[in-house]
């Protein structure tokens, strides 16, 4: 007999993002022309000094095993950035460093969640985010939002999705995939609904450098007194410092939870890689000038973006205030043929766009979002001019 898979396996499907995007690749590999907006990855290279941090860190001997929850200097990095930069008082006791932020958040859930248990998740929401709560034995619970509500949870509607049962709230903003970032007066009116409630708050604020014009990020855990005793913030520095394969992920919580924290991870990776923490704490305590630099440039796409989506024909897409997604609007085009292919749905539109365009979008019911298409810029401006210059002429056929 084969071996069966366990009940779980059943439980999660893979990354629809990586899904797409190994699908892009494929397609490349057969000689096929493929515009690739589909990972949230930036493009650019990692700062030089970042790097030569990471030699060092070699040259030096830096490649043996480490505290599970991570090496003192960076927990050390991590906690003086929260205390200084973000106003949250922290302990290098309450930061674990993960193999990057999603582990993190695996990690997290696995401490306060558990079979019965249900977690609250507002809809549009990071892929992973339903599949690792039910990996736990926890139930998501998904809230809907609207576009035109901002795709922001209100409130009332956190509030009247709570039982006795809710253990968790999961937010995020800067928002993947929609870019909205919650104003502090709306996030103060959540954070005042949570402290009527005993559910707690994993507040994933991966994008928090990434914001545009006027827009400023704000540190849940921050927010009121007592706050940060139920909440895990979650980051890292993938999307800043342009270091995704890096993997260096961390969390920010109770210290009774991050030790726990430690311990999971120390039966389950032992840690992070040694000389990626080196070069993150470069990150985060070294010369900020690549920061700057590569925000200025995802700020010049993402008008590029917006004027290239209002001249494309029946789609449209909330400014994102953060992050670097445009999350379009495309269902006026469903029940329509495009490629000689009849369009249903967001994954149907995806798929078309794709083989018909040579386009690799997102569908938007990957994040609970039926009737969107996520399209990333986190690439250069002449594959968003010949992507926007595909997309066009596929929309118009």
């Amino acid at each position: 007999m084969p071996l069966a898979l366990a009940e779980r396996s059943t439980l999660i499907a893979p990354s629809a993002t990586l899904a797409m995007a190994a699908e892009a690749k494929r397609l490349k590999g057969q000689g096929i022309k493929v515009l690739d907006f589909a990972l949230g990855e930036p493009d650019f290279d990692t700062p030089a000094n970042i790097q030569r941090a990471a030699i060092r860190a070699m040259e030096s001997g830096q490649t043996h095993y480490t505290p599970p929850a991570g090496i003192p200097e960076l927990r050390s990095a991590v906690a003086e950035q929260y205390s200084k930069s973000q106003g949250l008082p922290t302990e290098a006791a309450q930061v674990v460093i993960s193999n990057g932020a999603k582990h993190s958040i695996h990690n997290a859930l696995m401490a306060v969640c558990g079979p019965g248990d249900e977690v609250i998740i507002p809809a549009p929401y990071w892929v992973s985010y339903s599949d690792l709560v039910k990996l736990t034995g926890a139930t998501p619970i998904v809230l809907e939002t609207t576009e035109a509500s901002g795709f922001k949870l209100t409130p009332t509607q956190f509030l009247a999705a709570v039982t006795p049962r809710t253990k968790l709230l999961m937010i995020n903003s800067p928002s993947n995939p929609t870019g909205v970032v919650y104003s502090r007066g709306e996030l103060e009116a959540l954070a005042d609904a949570v402290l009527t409630t005993d559910v707690g708050v994993l507040s994933d604020e991966i994008y928090e450098q990434l914001t545009y014009g006027d827009v400023q990020p704000t540190c849940f855990a921050t927010l009121r007194p007592g706050l940060a005793d139920r909440t895990i913030t979650i980051s890292g520095v993938s999307k800043t410092y342009a270091m995704t394969g890096w993997r260096i992920g961390w969390s920010v919580a109770p210290v009774s939870v991050s030790k726990f924290m430690g311990d999971l991870q120390s039966q389950e990776t032992s840690n992070p890689c040694s000389i990626s923490q080196w070069a993150a704490v470069e990150a985060i305590a070294g010369p900020q000038d690549a920061v700057v630099t590569m925000k200025a440039e995802f700020a010049r796409r993402r008008e590029y973006v917006l004027q290239r989506i209002e001249g494309l024909p029946d789609v449209h897409c909330l400014p994102p205030g953060g992050a670097f997604y445009a999350f379009m609007n495309v269902s006026a085009h469903f029940g329509r043929t495009l490629g000689g292919k009849a369009i249903t749905d967001s994954t149907s539109f995806c798929l078309t766009a794709l083989a018909q365009a040579g386009v690799a979008l997102v569908m938007g019911s990957a994040f609970g979002a039926e009737g969107f298409a996520r399209l990333s810029f986190a690439t250069d401006m002449k594959t968003l001019e010949q992507g926007f210059d595909a997309l066009d002429r596929f929309l118009r056929d």
